[in-house]
């Protein structure tokens, strides 16, 4: 299958826009994060639940990550079907976690995680108009809730 100029352009648009979502994350960069996503966008996120608007989740994530020290989205495997002005990605993100137990005392585990996004194209390009999270935990501490 021979892809246009068109649909190679739109994948790496849609490519650079997962990643830049990832980056917004560990660098708490809340106006990044807003960026990557339409104005009504809906989040169905493994940790802070369904049907989260992007104002939700900036409040979410704001308060959840205050005793991360490091976290580090790293995507791959990436499915990407496009129709038109609309796509539907399946993304797999591998993420370790180190959390500030306290008294000079650090813990990592990790969070494995499936993104699968309804994508639009935009006056301002590609955006994530939904997302469902589904995902797993290794090692996290039984004490420990991002909520």
């Amino acid at each position: 299958m021979t892809m246009s100029l068109q649909e190679i352009a739109d994948r790496l648009e849609i490519e650079q826009l997962l990643v830049r979502y990832c980056h917004a994350i560990d660098e708490r960069d809340w106006a990044a994060y807003r960026a990557v996503y339409t104005a009504d966008a809906v989040i169905d996120d493994v940790t802070a639940g369904p049907g989260n608007s992007v104002d939700d989740m900036v409040t979410f994530l704001s308060r959840a990550l205050e005793r991360v020290v490091v976290i580090q989205h790293a995507i791959s495997t990436s499915r990407v079907d496009i129709d038109g002005d609309t796509a539907r990605a399946k993304t797999v993100c591998h993420c370790p976690v180190v959390l500030d137990r306290g008294n000079g005392e650090a813990r990592m585990f990790f969070q494995g995680l499936w993104y699968e996004d309804q994508l639009v194209r935009t006056a301002d390009g590609w955006r994530i108009a939904r997302r469902a999270e589904t995902g797993y935990f290794h090692d996290m501490p039984s004490d420990f809730s991002f909520e």
